[in-house]
């Protein structure tokens, strides 16, 4: 393998009995990535989600008038299988039964022709009244009910569409949110002022789930004492843009809705695979366009359709439906996995080379929306999907940059290199928010009031700086050699320093959960030479040691959104024991009996394809509302984590150097 180090195994560990052992291991899982890898040299693994999707697509079948009998039948035959056996629906694997998922399932069992007294609609029914039925749902999923006639329009928060010609100073504005609630709110406002409501036979209403003793003051958000705080205002706020709503003369709404319209148009073209290509906007935006008229032959609306329709798995055993596509994601993490994991192929047209040169082409060089609120002048990202140019996000072109930097000459020369890496790493810098984090899509989308708007229920409205992206862009920086004693690095490391928890562990938010945050940020802090013997870094470590299972592997559920005192804990997994793994290592001391109980743990959990097994749910979109399974996860992280101790946590040299400064 690579460079090798003073610091021996510890004499029992997995690497010194039987170093063919872990060799092997690494052989296996790199030949099972190459068999996944499409022709055109990326991958893209499935991203595994409840079954709310397909909920939500019966239900906007029955909207639109044109239900796929054999789809419906698709989609509720899923949904069947994934009831828990106390009636209800999760959001997670294993997780308990959760109203929002429960409720729309049951509704599209009904609709797709389950009978109510059918046993799976007893338990379901029991389900959701126990969970505080349809009064307890969030506001977007009470829109879908609605656009059903399942509840009533003038009880949901107001979306006012002339939000789109808030200016950027004021201080509520469109760029003030996070662009995955932008872009479900601008066509979802376009609705809330149409109200395209689809009456139903009254056999298929869901008056059911609303409890016995329901008062309708229950259907919407009251005031309540003390009286000053932000929600009251908001609720305020609200009563007088329904007031402002009933009245006949709006005098900039049809200027609002043309602003919006064309706003989601531009959004939706040849640049991206639907609205933000991600699946809540791109429905929104499909049922928008039909609800002005737009006949499903229409470029716009065909377009839609057809980036919509490929979010579907149509797996015979099991149809189900993604949230995203991954692809970008997924090819950066596996060239990062293969690279350090030693690979060797002919440089020319091997996996590496065409991965690499796959990503390559996808850089996104257009000023999206990000610019609303960042006046850097040239674009350099990656979106996380295959073509998604408004969205690029800093934690796509982190990874990417990671694995670019092995680019072979093959593919790029060493001044492309440097110019790519000159272009990209500013744009990067650019985001550093003012407290010297990093957020994933937007700049300083901080503003805590904001998530007292009575729309904002869905706990994502903000773009806060997150420890897990501040410690990969330490990763990034400390791989191609870049000044440590910046004032950028130096104030990075002060926002860990202020994020880190009283244990030693840090909050993960775009991964489950402490194992994930803690993890990128000790091999964010390792990689830019940060002195890993500080008290302050040693908790870290000693925190992962606390929470090693007996097996020797590591797990944690989404449950700590909630419950932040189970961190830590849960079943082993392949992706988190990876992760604790490469957060030990970058401690320093390889030998210590955490890392070889957890090598051991993975050596001995590998199936004989080179791939793991993991059915949990290790991924978050967002905290406590919706998660995700990302597949490849299984099969890139362990290998990652298993080269990083072969290698003796020496990376291979990068290609590119920072030579001062940018």
């Amino acid at each position: 393998m690579f460079a090798s180090s003073h610091n021996q195994p510890e004499p029992h560990s997995p690497a010194q009995e039987a170093p063919s052992l872990l060799q092997k291991a690494i052989a296996r899982a790199q030949q099972n990535l190459l068999r996944l890898q499409n022709a055109d040299g990326h991958w893209a693994g499935e991203l595994i989600v409840d079954t709310t999707l397909c909920s939500d697509y019966i239900m906007f079948m029955h909207w639109a008038g044109n239900v796929d009998r054999v789809l419906q039948e698709k989609c509720a035959a899923h949904i069947k299988r994934c009831q828990l056996p106390d009636g209800g629906w999760n959001i997670y694997y294993e997780g308990p039964s959760e109203v929002n998922a429960t409720v729309k399932a049951y509704f599209a069992l009904k609709l797709a022709g389950e009978a109510p007294e059918a046993p799976v609609m007893c338990k379901a029914r029991a389900a959701a009244l126990h969970l505080g039925g349809i009064p307890r749902m969030n506001t977007y999923d009470k829109l879908y009910l609605a656009l059903l006639g399942q509840f009533p329009w003038d009880k949901l928060p107001t979306i006012p569409v002339e939000i789109v010609l808030l200016p950027d100073w004021f201080p509520f504005n469109l760029y003030n949110m996070s662009s995955w609630s932008r872009a479900m709110i601008v066509p979802l406002a376009i609705l809330n002022h149409l109200r395209p409501t689809k009456r139903l036979h009254p056999s298929l209403e869901i008056k059911e789930l609303f409890p016995p003793d329901t008062d309708e003051l229950e259907l919407s958000p009251q005031i309540a004492r003390p009286w000053l705080r932000w929600s009251n205002f908001f609720l305020v706020v609200d009563r007088i843009l329904k007031k402002f709503d009933s009245q006949d003369y709006k005098p900039l709404r049809k200027r609002a809705l043309k602003v919006a319209l064309d706003w989601m148009i531009e959004r939706m073209g040849s640049g991206s695979h639907g609205l933000a290509a991600v699946f809540p906007a791109m429905l929104n935006s499909i049922m928008v366009l039909k609800a002005m008229g737009y006949d499903d032959s229409h470029p716009d609306l065909a377009k839609a359709l057809r980036d919509f329709e490929s979010l579907f798995v149509d797996d015979p055993e099991d149809f189900r439906i993604q949230p995203c596509l991954s692809p970008v994601w997924d090819t950066a993490i596996n060239l990062i996995a293969l690279t350090e994991s030693g690979l060797k192929e002919p440089q020319e047209g091997g996996a590496c080379a065409k991965a690499a040169r796959w990503l390559l082409d996808r850089e996104v060089r257009i000023r999206g929306d990000w610019a609303r609120r960042n006046p850097h002048p040239e674009a350099s990202g990656w979106s996380f999907e295959y073509r998604n140019d408004y969205y690029p996000d800093t934690d796509d072109t982190m990874m990417v940059l990671m694995a670019l930097r092995f680019t072979p000459p093959s593919c790029l020369s060493d001044e492309r290199v440097r110019s790519l890496f000159k272009r990209a790493l500013p744009w990067l810098f650019s985001f550093q928010c003012k407290d010297g984090g990093w957020a994933a899509f937007d700049k300083d989308i901080t503003q805590k009031w904001l998530e007292s708007i009575p729309f904002a229920d869905h706990n994502a409205i903000l773009d806060p700086s997150c420890s897990d992206l501040t410690g990969r862009m330490l990763e990034l920086l400390g791989y191609i050699g870049y000044d440590r004693h910046r004032p950028e690095v130096r104030r990075a490391i002060g926002f860990l320093r202020r994020t880190q928890e009283k244990d030693g562990s840090w909050y993960g938010r775009w991964g489950v959960n402490y194992l994930y945050g803690t993890w990128q940020v000790l091999r964010g802090l390792q990689a830019i030479s940060e002195p890993m013997d500080q008290e302050w870094i040693t908790r870290a470590r000693d925190w992962f040691e606390s929470c090693q299972n007996e097996d020797g592997g590591w797990g944690e559920s989404p449950q700590t959104y909630k419950t932040p005192s189970l961190k830590g804990q849960g079943d082993s997994t392949p992706s988190q024991t990876s992760w604790a793994l490469m957060g030990l290592c970058a401690c320093g001391d390889l030998t210590r009996p955490s890392i070889s109980r957890g090598i051991q743990w993975l050596l001995s959990r590998q199936n004989r394809d080179g791939s793991w097994d993991e059915p949990q749910t290790t991924g978050t979109g967002f905290p406590c509302v919706f998660y995700l399974n990302y597949d490849m996860y299984r099969n890139n992280f362990p290998l990652m984590a298993l080269s990083t101790f072969a290698n003796k946590n020496h990376h291979p040299r990068s290609r590119y150097r920072c030579e001062s400064g940018h």
